[in-house]
Formats: C-alpha cells, structure tokens, sequence
C-alpha cells in the first residue's frame, strides 16, 4: 500500500483502490498501514505495547473489583459483629 499511495490523489483513495484488489475491507487496510508505521518506529503505540498496556487496563479493572468485593465483604463482617457484640 505504501508503495503505491503517491500514485493516487490521496491516502484514502489508495487504501480503498487497495483494498478492493486484495479482498478486505477499506478500513481494515487502513488500521494495518497504521499499525504497520507504528511498529516501524512512527509516532504511537507499538503492538506490543498497545497489547501490554490493554492487558494492564484488564488487571487494574480486575484489582478494582476484587478490591470492592473485599470491602463489602468488610462491612459485612463489621456488622455481623456489632449485631453479635449487642445482642443480650
């Protein structure tokens, strides 16, 4: 695709020109040039570094809940006790 871009008036026009001829969908072309460029040292993030810092967003989102559960948990117990602590 990068080969052929100045051929045409303008990046979109290659990539759907492209694409066409290659059997895949215009703006599935257009994400693997970027992807492409990026991992070729681009501005942006890398594959493997967006596939590092998704994977960090799962654990946090992960740590987040596990965290909830144990405060509730907390409360809970708390409670239990100040209902056991009161009763005659």
């Amino acid at each position: 695709m990068l080969d052929h871009e100045p051929e045409h008036a303008s990046r979109w026009a290659a990539v759907v020109s492209i694409a066409g001829k290659i059997g895949c969908t215009a703006q599935t072309l257009n994400e693997w040039v970027k992807k492409a460029e990026r991992d070729s040292g681009k501005p942006g993030l890398t594959s493997d570094m967006a596939a590092r810092l998704k994977a960090l967003e799962r654990e946090n989102r992960e740590l987040r809940q596990a965290n909830e559960i144990l405060r509730k948990a907390s409360a809970y117990f708390a409670q239990a006790e100040l209902d056991r602590r009161h009763k005659p």
